[in-house]
C-alpha cells in the first residue's frame, strides 16, 4: 500500500475544512503522492513494487476520475504494458479491464485506446498464459465499445491453434460474442430481425468462419472445439440435421458448407459425449465422475433419438461424396444402442445394451443403417472412409443385442464374402493390365484385417500366385498384397495358440504359408534398383517390406515357441538375410527430408517413413528376434544421423540395451561401424567436405555415446568405460597410423569419464605401443596420436600431475600465482629492485616447500591437499598480520622487511 504521513506533508485536516475545500486538499494530496512517490517507484527494481504501483493507480483512476482520467496518468498504464514481468503487465491489463468497463470512461479513453490498442492485441500472444488470457478479454472490452475495427483482429484468430487450452477458450468465446452472436454490435442492427439467435443464423454464421479453413480440416476441428462452450447452436441436432437435408428452403448450403456442417455435426457429437477432438498436452487417460457420465449418457440419448430415423437419408445423401462419409459413419458409434436409464451405482453403465432402436421400434432403420454402410465401404477406397465404416460396423456388429446383432453378424459375414468374389475378379482384370480394382479391394481387406480375422484361405494362395507371376505389378499393389499375407498368417498363428487343440494339418498349413511369406519378402530385400532409390513408390515399397519382415520376425521370434508343443514354428534369420534387411533399411534411413516432406499428405505414409523403420529394427533388438551381434551396432551407429525423432528411438534403445552386461562391446562396435563409414567415403573422394562429414558424424556418436555416462552411471560403469577405451585404441593400432583418427575422433571422448589412474595406465598404454616406431617418418598419419597422447596427459595433470610434469607445474603453479596476486596486495609504488628481491626470496621458498610436497604427494593425497591449504592460510594470514593497519601508501622496503620477518 502507498502511505504517507499528512503532517510530513504539512496537510492538517480540521474539521473547518469541508465540502469543496476538503475535495481541493485530498486532491493535492494525491497530486503529491503520484509525483513524489509513484514517478519514482513505478521503474523500481522490485517487480512487486511495480505491481503495487499499477494497481494503485488503476484505483486512484477509478477513484478520482475527475484527477487522474487523463493521458497524462493514464500513459503510464500503457507503458507498462511493455514490463518485463508478467505480473506488472497483468496488473496493468486488470487496470485497463476496470476502466472500460464504466461506459462513462469510455470518451475520454479514445486517445489512450488509439495509442495503445496494438499492444494490446499483442499481448492476447503473450509468454505468459495468464496475461494473455486477461488481453483477450481486453479486446473484448474494446470491440464491445466498437474501438477496434475488425481489420485489426486477424493475429487474434491465428490463436485458435494455439497450444495452451485456456488461451484457445478465450479466443473461442471471443469468436463466439463477436462473429457469431454479434453481442458487440450496435443496437440497430442487433434489432433488425426477431431470430437473429436463432440456431440457424447462428451456424450459418459458424459456417461462414469455416470457409476459411475449408483445405485444412485440421484447422476446422481447432475452431470447432474453442466455439463449442459458448455455441449451443452446435448441439441443437435436429437443426443441424434440417439444414444437411435441405428441409429448411430459405438456406441453401454450397458443397463446401455441407462438408463443413457435417464435419461440425461430427465433432459436436464426439465432445457431448465426453471425446477429445484435438490432441492435448496430457495425453492422460480421461476420467469422469458420475454426474458427467450422466451427462454424456442423456446428451448421448438425444443425438440417437434425433438421428434414428433420419441417419439413412444422411447415408444417402452423401454416400457418394468420401469427404462427408468418414464423418457420417463415425457418428453412430457415438449413438445411444444401449439402455435408456442409468444404471443403480454399483451396476456399470453398458452402451447399446437392448438400445433405443428396438425400445423405439426402429429396427428398420438399424437395418438400413447397416446396409448403406455396407454399400459405402464397397463404394469408397480412400483409407480415412474405408476406416470408419469398418470402425462403425464392428461396433454394431459387438455392441447390438438380439435380433439387431444376429442381423449385423449376417451382414458382416456377406460383405466379407462379397469382397472375396470381387478381389477374385480383380485379380484377373490385374492380368489383363488393369491393376486399379485390385488395389482398391486389397485396401479394404487390409482395413477388415486391421479388426478382425477374414478367412480369406482360397485367396492367398491366388495371392501368391499374382506375386509370382507378376514381377512388374505397380509397387502399391505389391505393397498391399504383402501386408495382407502378413495379417492372414498372423490371424492364423492366433487362433493356433488360442485352441486347446492343434491339428498336425492346420501347422502344416501355416508352416508353408509363413514360408511363402518369408520367400517373398527376402526376394523384395535385393529388389530395389538404383533408378528406382528416388521415387517414393520405390522407397515406400522397400518400408513396408522391412517393417513386415521385423513383424513376422517378432511374430515368430523362437523365445515364443521354446518348450511348447509349437518349437518347431520358431524362426530365426540367418546373417545373409539380416545383412540384406539391413542394408535396405539403411538406404530407407538416408532418404532426404525434402523427398518425405513431398509425400506427408499421401495415404499411410506414417507407416512407411524413417521411424517407423527404425522402431521396426529396433524392436528386432529388443525382443531378441535376431542376433544382436550384427544389428545393435548398426543401429546405434546411426544415432543422431537422421533427425531428433530417429536419435530418440535410439535413445530408448541404448536404455535397453545398457541393462545388459555386453553393451561395452555393442557400443565400441558402433562406433567402429560408423568409423569404417568414414573409411569407405576416404576411400571413394579426396574431397574434404564430403569426408568431413562422415568423420563429424563419428565424433557425434562418441559424444552422444559418452553422454550416457553421466553422473552415478559415471561410477557405476567405469570398468565398462575402460573397456570401451582399451579396444578403441586396439582397434586404433591394427592398421597404424591409417586407423589413428579413431582415437582422436571416438575415444578421446570417453577417456573424460575414466578416474585418474586409468588414464595414467591407458598413456603408458598408448606411449609403450609407440617405443620404437618413429612417427616423425609419417607427421601427419601420426598427429591423431599425438593429439590423443596430449589429452591424456591434460586429464591427469589437471586432477593429479604426472612425475615428467613436475618442471611445467613448478613455472606454473598455483601457488606462485597466488603469491604474485598477494604481491599485488602492496603498495603498488614498489620499486622494481624491492620486487625482485620479494620474488627472488618467494621462489627459494616455493622451490623448498613444493619439494617437500612433492616427495609426500605420492604416500597419499589427501596429506599433499591438506598440506596446500595450511600452506595458503600461513601465507593469507601472514599477509593479513603484516598489512594490519596500513594503506595504499606504505613502502616498499617494509614490506620486504615483513616478508623477511616472516620467514
Amino acid at each position: 500500500m502507498l502511505k504517507i504521513r499528512n503532517e510530513q506533508k504539512g496537510l492538517v485536516w480540521s474539521p473547518l475544512i469541508k465540502g469543496y475545500d476538503k475535495i481541493l486538499v485530498l486532491e493535492e494530496m494525491m497530486r503529491k503522492i503520484f509525483s513524489g512517490l509513484f514517478v519514482h517507484r513505478y521503474r523500481d527494481i522490485d517487480p512487486n513494487i511495480r505491481t503495487s504501483c499499477i494497481e494503485s493507480l488503476g484505483v486512484w483512476v477509478l477513484s478520482y476520475p475527475s484527477l487522474f482520467l487523463q493521458d497524462l496518468y493514464l500513459k503510464y498504464l500503457g507503458w507498462t504494458l511493455n514490463d518485463k514481468n508478467a505480473g506488472v503487465r497483468k496488473a496493468s491489463v486488470h487496470a485497463l479491464q476496470k476502466l472500460y468497463d464504466a461506459d462513462d470512461n469510455v470518451p475520454t479513453l479514445g486517445l489512450f485506446t488509439e495509442r495503445f490498442s496494438n499492444r494490446m492485441i499483442e499481448l492476447a500472444d503473450d509468454s505468459d498464459v495468464s496475461v494473455a488470457v486477461c488481453a483477450i478479454g481486453l479486446v473484448k472490452q474494446l470491440l464491445r465499445h466498437q474501438l477496434l475495427p475488425d481489420d485489426d483482429l486477424g493475429p487474434l484468430y491465428d490463436l485458435h491453434i494455439d497450444d495452451p487450452a485456456e488461451v484457445r477458450r478465450a479466443i473461442g468465446e471471443l469468436v463466439y460474442d463477436h462473429l457469431i452472436a454479434q453481442k458487440f454490435n450496435s443496437p440497430q442492427s442487433s434489432s433488425r430481425g426477431s431470430d437473429s439467435g436463432s440456431s440457424e443464423v447462428h451456424l450459418s454464421r459458424m459456417l461462414q468462419i469455416l470457409r476459411e479453413f475449408s483445405a485444412e480440416p485440421i484447422l476446422s476441428i481447432y475452431v470447432i472445439d474453442d466455439v463449442w462452450e459458448y455455441m449451443k447452436a452446435m448441439k441443437d441436432w435436429k437443426c443441424i440435421i434440417s439444414m444437411l437435408l435441405d428441409e429448411n428452403p430459405l438456406i441453401e448450403l454450397t458443397d463446401d458448407d455441407a462438408t463443413n456442417l457435417v464435419r461440425l455435426l461430427s465433432a459436436s457429437v464426439r465432445k457431448a459425449v465426453g471425446e477429445r477432438i484435438v490432441p492435448a498436452s496430457d495425453t492422460r487417460k480421461q476420467y469422469y465422475n458420475k454426474a458427467q457420465k450422466e451427462i454424456f449418457e442423456n446428451n448421448r440419448r438425444h443425438i440417437t433419438i434425433a438421428m434414428m430415423k433420419n441417419y439413412p437419408l444422411l447415408l444417402r445423401k452423401f454416400m457418394a461424396d468420401k469427404a462427408k462419409v468418414p464423418s457420417l459413419v463415425e457418428i453412430i458409434v457415438h449413438m445411444n444402442l444401449g439402455k435408456a436409464k442409468v444404471p443403480s451405482l454399483v451396476e456399470i453403465i453398458v452402451h447399446m445394451n437392448l438400445g433405443l432402436y428396438s425400445l423405439k421400434r426402429q429396427e428398420n432403420n438399424f437395418k438400413n443403417v447397416l446396409q448403406l454402410m455396407k454399400q459405402a465401404f464397397l463404394k469408397h477406397g480412400d483409407k480415412e472412409a474405408l476406416r470408419s465404416c469398418v470402425k462403425a460396423i464392428k461396433f454394431c456388429s459387438t455392441e447390438s443385442q438380439g435380433e439387431l446383432k444376429d442381423y449385423a453378424l449376417n451382414k458382416l459375414k456377406n460383405l466379407e464374402d462379397e469382397l472375396n468374389d470381387k478381389l477374385k475378379s480383380a485379380m484377373k482384370e490385374a492380368a489383363d493390365g488393369d491393376e486399379y480394382s485390385l488395389l482398391v479391394n486389397l485396401k479394404r481387406l487390409y482395413e477388415l484385417q486391421l479388426s478382425w480375422s477374414v478367412p480369406i484361405e482360397s485367396l492367398y494362395e491366388d495371392i501368391v500366385k499374382v506375386l509370382h507371376s507378376f514381377r512388374n505389378v505397380d509397387d502399391e499393389v505389391v505393397s498391399f498384397l504383402l501386408l495382407n499375407m502378413y495379417l492372414h498368417v498372423a490371424w492364423t498363428l492366433q487362433s493356433i495358440v488360442n485352441s486347446e487343440t492343434v491339428s498336425e494339418a492346420s501347422l502344416t498349413s501355416l508352416l508353408s504359408k509363413r514360408n511363402s511369406l518369408f520367400e517373398e519378402l527376402e526376394y523384395f530385400l535385393g529388389t530395389p534398383s538404383e533408378d528406382k532409390e528416388g521415387s517414393k513408390c520405390g522407397n515406400q515399397l522397400a518400408c513396408r517390406v522391412c517393417i513386415i519382415l521385423a513383424e513376422a520376425w517378432c511374430l515368430f521370434r523362437k523365445a515364443n515357441f521354446s518348450s511348447t508343443k509349437l518349437e518347431h514354428l520358431g524362426y530365426c534369420p540367418d546373417t545373409s538375410v539380416l545383412q540384406r534387411f539391413w542394408k535396405l533399411c539403411e538406404q530407407q534411413l538416408n532418404i532426404s527430408d525434402e523427398t518425405e516432406d513431398d509425400d506427408t499428405k499421401k495415404e499411410y505414409i506414417e507407416e512407411t517413413n524413417r521411424d517407423a523403420v527404425m522402431i521396426a529394427s529396433a524392436k528386432l533388438v529388443v525382443s531378441n528376434a535376431v542376433p544382436k551381434e550384427y544389428l545393435t551396432p548398426e543401429i546405434i551407429s546411426h544415432f543422431g544421423m537422421h533427425g531428433t525423432s530417429v536419435a530418440e528411438i535410439v535413445k530408448h534403445l541404448i536404455t535397453v540395451i545398457k541393462k545388459n552386461d555386453d553393451f561395452p562391446n555393442i557400443f565400441i562396435e558402433a562406433l567402429k561401424r560408423a568409423y569404417d563409414r568414414h573409411l569407405v567415403d576416404l576411400s571413394k573422394s579426396d574431397d574434404k567436405s564430403f569426408t568431413s562429414k562422415s568423420f563429424l558424424e563419428c565424433k557425434d556418436l562418441a559424444t552422444r555415446l559418452s553422454g550416457t555416462f553421466m553422473g552415478a552411471a559415471r561410477n557405476k560403469h567405469k570398468s565398462d568405460i575402460l573397456k570401451i577405451v582399451r579396444d578403441g585404441i586396439e582397434y586404433a593400432f591394427l592398421d597404424a597410423p591409417k586407423q589413428l583418427s579413431f582415437l582422436e575422433g571416438t575415444v578421446v571422448h570417453f577417456v573424460p569419464k575414466l578416474p585418474v589412474i586409468d588414464t595414467l595406465e591407458i598413456l603408458k598404454d598408448v606411449q609403450s605401443r609407440t617405443e620404437n616406431v618413429n612417427t616423425d617418418e609419417d607427421p601427419s598419419g601420426w598427429r591423431p596420436y599425438h593429439t590423443f597422447v596430449d589429452s591424456l596427459r591434460e586429464k591427469y595433470v589437471k586432477n593429479e600431475g604426472l612425475p615428467d610434469e613436475k618442471e611445467r607445474r613448478r613455472s606454473g603453479r598455483p601457488r606462485k600465482r597466488r603469491n604474485i596476486e598477494g604481491k599485488r596486495l602492496f603498495d603498488e609504488e614498489s620499486s622494481s629492485e624491492e620486487e625482485d628481491s620479494i620474488s627472488g626470496s618467494d621462489r627459494e621458498d616455493a622451490h623448498d616447500e613444493e619439494e617437500k610436497q612433492e616427495e609426500e604427494e605420492e604416500e597419499e593425497a589427501p596429506l599433499i591437499h591438506s598440506i596446500r591449504s595450511s600452506s595458503k592460510l600461513r601465507s593469507l594470514k601472514l599477509s593479513r598480520d603484516e598489512n594490519k593497519g596500513q594503506r595504499k601508501g606504505v613502502s616498499a622496503s617494509r614490506t620486504s622487511g615483513c616478508l623477511q620477518k616472516g620467514k
